[in-house]
């Protein structure tokens, strides 16, 4: 399943993201992984759940972010649930990526069992109807 938060820059869907993480980590057995552009949120994020930064991996477009996050999974059988500060800094999306990316991202997530909670700065009438039924904070 893909929930999406939304809203322009600046508008703090992060700080909703780290708060519904550090929630859901009280209510899961499994592994929990916070995907982000550094590791400046690492203290506001409980200890059990994993940040990485993907800067470091200098990846260049949606399809080496798909692959990315792909091998994450490969690599933690139990993980439960992803979370994705500001998708569009990390895959490079352009604006015609944005849907099939994260339609991507939901075929995974259904294969592998995996929920993703992703923040995306993009106000919902900028996004269609597809992804607007995943929305569940639109700020």
């Amino acid at each position: 399943m893909v929930m999406l938060i939304t809203g322009e820059k600046g508008k703090g869907k992060t700080r909703h993201l780290i708060d519904k993480v550090n929630t859901e980590v009280k209510k899961v057995n499994g592994s929990i992984v916070f995907l982000d552009k550094s590791t400046k949120h690492m203290f506001e994020l409980n200890n059990r759940i994993r940040l990485i930064d993907v800067s470091e991996f200098e990846l260049k477009d949606p399809d080496e972010f798909a692959g990315f996050v792909s091998g994450i999974i490969s690599q933690d059988h139990d993980l439960e649930q992803m979370y994705i500060d500001n998708i569009l800094k990390l895959s490079q999306a352009s604006d015609d990526q944005i849907e099939p990316m994260i339609l991507r991202l939901e075929d995974i997530g259904k294969k592998w069992g995996v929920d993703f909670v992703i923040d995306i700065s993009k106000d919902e009438k900028e996004l269609s109807e597809k992804l607007r039924e995943k929305i569940i904070i639109s700020l």
